[in-house]
């Protein structure tokens, strides 16, 4: 079983590409964030004729997750309980289904702005929302993973130069220690270092050559329970999705399985 997860950085302006993409890579399960679409807009259609089910939380603007499936498509669940919200309002940023014999979150945590702004508050209260929606599948014999955009770099190597990132957000202590806190609840990140390549980021901004100098992070993970993570037998960073006209700012990361 192959699953992934991927910041497509709206689904309007990468559909061919995603398209193209689960052709091509034999995905099962995909875990989508920044679909940027509200629900109705979102192209079920063309999916479903690929042969996949969509469970979709968005409501247009910039947020926007779903999980695409062609294994089976059950109990959905749209949100978190006790989601702290921000500015007035609940952001569609995390969605969960049970496809075939594993279930999965697709989550797309907030990015804090800055150290000093209200939003990197509600970074921290909506990561530990997450840790408490998911505890009870963490701690089940079901294989159980938790991907997505989580806009933070776990460890300095994790970024391409950490002195770059000095007083900001993603890479700071307390970001961490709430990845930290989603391992104690019975999650760990599933896709080990190195792989392909020395440094596999997932993220480079469009800005200042980045991609082409690889200065990236890797910031979209894969966080699965014991069940899940032993049932791992391969991983990687699609890089080379990453490339040429149209592409998101982020790559895709895989992980098969044998369940």
């Amino acid at each position: 079983m192959r699953i992934a997860t991927w910041n497509v950085n709206s689904i309007t302006a990468r559909l061919p590409r995603l398209l193209a993409w689960l052709e091509s890579s034999g995905t099962d399960v995909l875990c989508l964030q920044e679909a940027k679409v509200a629900e109705a807009q979102f192209p079920a259609e063309q999916l479903r004729e690929l042969g996949y089910e969509s469970a979709v939380h968005a409501t247009g603007r910039w947020n926007g997750v779903a999980v695409l499936s062609r294994v089976g498509l059950e109990d959905v669940v749209k949100g978190l309980k006790g989601d702290p919200g921000y500015d007035g309002s609940v952001e569609p940023r995390a969605v969960s289904a049970t496809c075939g014999p594993v279930r999965v979150w697709s989550v797309y945590v907030p990015n804090g702005r800055e150290v000093e702004h209200p939003h990197y508050a509600y970074k921290l209260q909506w990561l530990e929302a997450l840790k408490a929606a998911v505890a009870g599948d963490a701690a089940g014999d079901r294989p159980f993973a938790v991907l997505g955009d989580y806009n933070i770099a776990p460890t300095d190597d994790d970024v391409y130069d950490r002195a770059a990132f000095e007083g900001s957000t993603h890479v700071t202590p307390a970001e961490r220690a709430a990845l930290a806190s989603l391992r104690e609840a019975g999650l760990s990140d599933v896709v080990p270092r190195p792989l392909k390549y020395d440094h596999p980021y997932t993220y480079w901004d469009y800005r200042q050559l980045c991609f082409p100098k690889n200065r990236g992070m890797r910031i979209d993970l894969v966080y699965g329970n014991e069940p899940f993570a032993k049932a791992v037998t391969d991983s990687y960073v699609d890089r080379e999705e990453r490339k040429g006209k149209g592409a998101s700012d982020h790559a895709p990361v895989v992980v098969d399985l044998d369940v």
